[in-house]
């Protein structure tokens, strides 16, 4: 999808160009339910420090299923450490979808 090019790009501005105002994000981590944001402002604040501190950050997907407002995608996260050594984590993403933009995007990984 258009917003996973823009991930892999780490191109915030088209990424929140998806997203509603009222947007809310909640991250994987810290485990066990992660870290919830609310808002574009908050749900950009989180993606600029995400791609500083992760400049290597890659998502591939696996599989992408869609019914009415409903989005859910499988994927991997590939990362590279600071010393060099990659690594990655499976995971999936719930979307709502409000007008055409995702209204809320919750993540879970595995492990």
């Amino acid at each position: 999808t258009k917003f996973n090019l823009a991930f892999n790009r780490h191109d915030i501005d088209a990424m929140m160009e998806m997203m509603t105002e009222d947007c809310v994000f909640e991250n994987t981590y810290p485990p066990p339910d992660g870290t919830r944001f609310i808002g574009k402002d908050s749900v950009r604040a989180f993606w600029i420090s995400f791609f500083q501190s992760s400049p290597h950050a890659q998502i591939e997907i696996e599989e992408i299923f869609k019914s009415q407002d409903r989005v859910i995608q499988r994927w991997v996260y590939h990362w590279q450490e600071t010393s060099g050594v990659k690594g990655h984590v499976r995971g999936v993403d719930l979307f709502t979808i409000r007008d055409g933009l995702i209204q809320e995007k919750l993540s879970y990984v595995k492990g």
